[in-house]
């Protein structure tokens, strides 16, 4: 099957009063501390990926989740937060939302994909895992071969959950599953055809991996590139502007041990991107399972 994902999936909800996540090069820390609240509007411009909380994202299809995950500097409630450059919310929360979203739909299956720290110490990884135990469950799936998961068995088991753990923390943890499950190549780049071309070749190299598999339909701003476009931000002075060529890319795709896997994109409603992810489902030959 072929799966919906959006990129830095919380940052719909950048807190601009926020302090500038640990993350981020000294440069960008001066010019806040210079320019203060302006600066932190120009940055969520083009820090936001996207526009819809948790619950829209998947009531409009998304079932993969790109999770960045920091601690503020000398908070004294050790709190854990989604971060992308600034802070957004507080990780329970989101992932209380997500899970009463699982509880009414009882078929359904998320990925969670923690693939950056900040910030953390052993006493916070602990705290997160304690809160994904105390949040699913036995919703989670505990780490298996990637072919052996289907629809069926997760549906049998009444599993709803795969947690991806980008830390050695995920080899103590059977309900985590390690980050070399979930390869997201990264193509770094603001021309659209470089980007189609990496995803392309990148699409191959899925072939040999045996695992869960990212196809990131994203463009990254370059310094220049936010110079110009400053007041603009990502939406407007990048990806808008691109969609049509990556949404051909898209439409050309196909499901399948040979196709794509989860595709994701920034501001995911953006045009046809949703229907269009999913109508490649409908492409699957009839006696093909439903491993996901």
């Amino acid at each position: 099957l072929v799966f919906l994902g959006s990129h830095d999936s919380f940052s719909f909800y950048i807190d601009e009063a926020s302090p500038v996540g640990p993350e981020q090069p000294e440069t960008v820390q001066n010019f806040v501390s210079v320019f203060g609240t302006v600066a932190k509007k120009l940055m969520r411009k083009w820090l936001a990926t996207q526009t819809m909380n948790f619950t829209s994202q998947l009531g409009a299809g998304i079932r993969y989740f790109d999770l960045r995950i920091s601690t503020k500097p000398r908070d004294p409630d050790n709190e854990l937060y989604f971060a992308h450059g600034l802070f957004s919310a507080k990780v329970k929360e989101g992932l209380e939302e997500i899970n009463a979203f699982l509880t009414e739909h009882p078929k359904e299956v998320v990925f969670l994909d923690f693939n950056h720290f900040y910030g953390m110490q052993k006493c916070h990884h602990e705290k997160l895992v304690q809160m994904l135990k105390d949040t699913y469950g036995n919703k989670m799936c505990p780490a298996i071969f990637a072919h052996e998961v289907s629809l069926q068995y997760l549906w049998e088991k009444e599993h709803q959950v795969l947690v991806f753990y980008h830390s050695p923390v995920a080899v103590e943890v059977a309900f985590l599953w390690p980050g070399q499950m979930m390869p997201a190549p990264w193509a770094n780049t603001t021309d659209t055809e470089k980007l189609i071309q990496f995803l392309q070749a990148s699409i191959t190299e899925r072939r040999k991996k045996g695992s869960f598999f990212i196809s990131q339909v994203v463009l990254t701003p370059k310094a220049s590139t936010v110079v110009k476009g400053v007041a603009s931000g990502l939406r407007e002075t990048i990806t808008e502007r691109a969609l049509p060529a990556m949404m051909e890319w898209v439409r050309t795709q196909k499901a399948g041990e040979s196709g794509v896997n989860i595709v994701t994109a920034d501001f995911v409603e953006l045009g046809d991107f949703i229907s269009t992810v999913i109508k490649l489902n409908y492409s699957l030959d009839e006696g093909e399972d439903d491993t996901t």
